[in-house]
């Protein structure tokens, strides 16, 4: 009797395994055995000398670095904008508005007027403690004596481009310490979490509490991860799974790829989920349309979130990647500083299209 009702049991649970399967449960298929595929779509968003503002005796060489929410029936999209000059004014923050995706090349381009020193990498959100958007992104700025280091600038209306602050570090990163790249924020219910990349296979994590945000109250940087990962860690709260994961820049020789890794919480460990040569997340052997792809390499990517504030969440059962992509001879071309990237969108390669709406 005992032995009948363990193989009924048995049984009753491989059905509901695959049903929900079928049922596209989130918690099962990809999520659980960290294997993916994409199709990607046509470039959204390239160098355009026309469009963006004219630079005497310079040109612009890249679109790279996005980060974008969706507010108010628009895509409201912050990226890095690189030129080929030297020192100041060589990299700024440019800003686009549009309704649609297909939109995106016939916008108006806006620079932030933040500084002329050194500055890139945003991220974008609403914080809702105190009602007001939030830049976070990597600065420079001699003029006040602000030294290379994490900084924000904040703005009542996103869609004001002229709104922002100007650049006020999170942190002071202290004497003799290095100050890692790609900075970004998500919050639980508690707690900001800082996140970074150093270019040797480390991840760090800090934190401040809600009401000390933005710059007070930061702990010590400790090592969350320590793996083959590169630059441009960007951390998410999976919705129907309440997990964290992490997409992170990896090199493959000449070409960069996706990594993820997902964890239980912001202070936990960090598990591979696709997070190899073998298994990646986005790279050419992933995506399923790679021959007629424009771009080999897949680099510093945003998911496309369910909301617009510091949560930063996504979707568990649906998934689209903004990312800067660039061909193999785009990326060998010269120095990085030369590579012309642009951006493009990967969904999973089950998705009935190329672009969310």
């Amino acid at each position: 009797m005992i032995v009948a009702l363990r193989i009924a049991l048995a049984v009753l649970a491989s059905v509901c395994f695959h049903l929900s399967l079928l049922a596209g449960d989130p918690a099962d298929g990809s999520w659980n055995d960290g294997r993916f595929q994409w199709h990607v779509g046509t470039p959204i968003l390239s160098v355009d000398q026309d469009r963006l503002p004219e630079l005497p005796d310079h040109r612009w060489v890249a679109v790279k670095d996005p980060s974008v929410v969706r507010h108010d029936g628009h895509w409201h999209l912050f990226c890095t904008l690189r030129n080929d000059k030297k020192g100041d004014g060589r990299i700024r923050i440019g800003y686009l508005k549009f309704a649609q995706w297909e939109q995106a090349k016939s916008s108006e381009w806006s620079v932030l007027d933040l500084t002329l020193d050194y500055h890139g990498a945003p991220q974008i959100f609403y914080f809702r403690p105190d009602q007001k958007w939030y830049l976070i992104y990597q600065a420079a700025d001699e003029s006040r004596n602000l030294r290379y280091g994490p900084c924000y600038s904040v703005n009542d209306d996103i869609n004001d481009p002229a709104g922002w602050s100007r650049p006020e570090p999170l942190y002071v990163v202290p004497e003799g310490k290095k100050a890692g790249l790609d900075f970004w924020v998500i919050c639980d219910n508690d707690h900001a979490y800082l996140f970074f990349t150093s270019l040797n296979g480390k991840l760090w994590r800090s934190r401040t509490r809600l009401d000390q945000f933005p710059n007070r109250g930061w702990s010590e940087p400790v090592i969350a991860l320590q793996a083959d990962i590169y630059e441009a860690s960007h951390t998410y709260h999976i919705k129907g799974l309440e997990k964290y994961v992490t997409l992170v820049e990896a090199q493959d020789g000449k070409r960069r790829y996706f990594k993820t890794f997902i964890a239980d919480t912001l202070d936990g460990t960090w598990r591979p989920l696709a997070a190899s040569r073998q298994k990646p997340f986005v790279a050419p052997k992933n995506v399923i349309n790679q021959p007629t792809s424009w771009a080999t390499s897949y680099s510093h990517g945003e998911f496309i979130r369910d909301g617009i504030d510091q949560r930063l969440s996504i979707s568990a059962d649906g998934l689209t990647l903004l990312f800067q992509g660039a061909s193999d001879t785009e990326y060998r071309r010269g120095s990085y500083g030369d590579i012309p990237w642009r951006l493009g969108l990967l969904r999973l390669a089950d998705e009935p299209s190329d672009a969310p709406e």
